[in-house]
């Protein structure tokens, strides 16, 4: 991006630096950062951050659910009802993480805003991506199938006639299903976004930004996670060993899909037509 400034004190200097380092990083430092641009990076790792926390809760807060009927089971011979406050608990806080993941966006959202209306100019032919630009084949094909094995291992535990076992396979088919909201809203959220740039440099790095977006909100560590959280000592040994061979293969197959992907900055070059 070129030399439009935000205001008057400009982005703090640690901000420069990381947006400095990050044009770096995607070879695109062909000049030195803008405090548009640092402003725009700055809200997107604040975002990040607090994502990671909000998926942290999630995980906790399904683990709090399993294990919150455990007493129950004991005491009631593991009745329905005593069972089913937790999962609804467990809902509840998917809604309000999610509503919360939603003003976190929205916070994005003002700042690209604010940086827009700051520009000199704009460009005059914005490039609306899709889903495949965005996240990749490789990347999407990951996501999908990622998500479908964690509710084929939380459906398959369901057939387990052990009432605990069953339980954990309810609670973590409603946690995946809430990562899955999460993502596809984020997705849909990046998608609608506006572009903010004003010539070649400042729209590859539009580009680039929302690729890691989209790449970062489609992560599947939590999934990995999850199974072997909730379902770890209550399932047959046999899902046990299924719930970590999820996340290995998952894994090697996320290293090997990173590492043979093209960088992010000539995919955004290619996208725009820039090569």
């Amino acid at each position: 991006m070129t030399n439009a400034s935000m205001s008057d004190a400009g982005p703090p200097s640690a901000d420069i630096r990381c947006a400095e380092t990050w044009l770096r990083r995607h070879g695109l430092s062909d000049g030195p950062p803008t405090p548009l641009l640092a402003a725009r990076l700055a809200v997107r790792r604040r975002v990040r951050l607090l994502g990671s926390v909000l998926l942290a809760v999630l995980v906790v807060a399904a683990s709090l659910a399993q294990v919150a009927a455990l007493p129950a089971a004991s005491t009631s011979g593991g009745s329905g009802s005593h069972r089913l406050v937790p999962v609804l608990v467990l809902s509840v806080s998917i809604v309000g993480l999610l509503l919360t993941q939603a003003l976190l966006d929205a916070w994005v959202r003002r700042v690209d805003r604010r940086v827009g209306a700051a520009l000199p100019r704009r460009v005059t032919h914005p490039v609306q991506l899709g889903w495949a630009a965005l996240l990749g084949r490789p990347y999407a094909v990951m996501a999908g199938a990622t998500f479908a094995c964690a509710f084929a291992l939380g459906v398959s535990a369901l057939v387990v006639t052990e009432g605990t076992a069953r339980h954990a396979a309810v609670v973590l088919l409603v946690a995946v299903t809430g990562v899955a909201l999460g993502a596809v809203l984020q997705l849909r959220e990046m998608l609608a976004r506006p572009v903010v740039a004003e010539d070649e440099v400042s729209l590859t790095a539009d580009v680039v930004m929302r690729i890691e977006d989209a790449r970062e909100s489609s992560a599947p560590a939590v999934l990995w996670t999850l199974p072997v959280v909730l379902l770890s000592g209550f399932a047959p040994g046999w899902w046990s060993a299924a719930s970590v061979g999820f996340l290995v293969l998952g894994v090697l197959a996320f290293v090997a899909i990173h590492v043979r992907a093209p960088a992010y900055a000539s995919t955004a070059r290619r996208a725009v037509g820039l090569q």
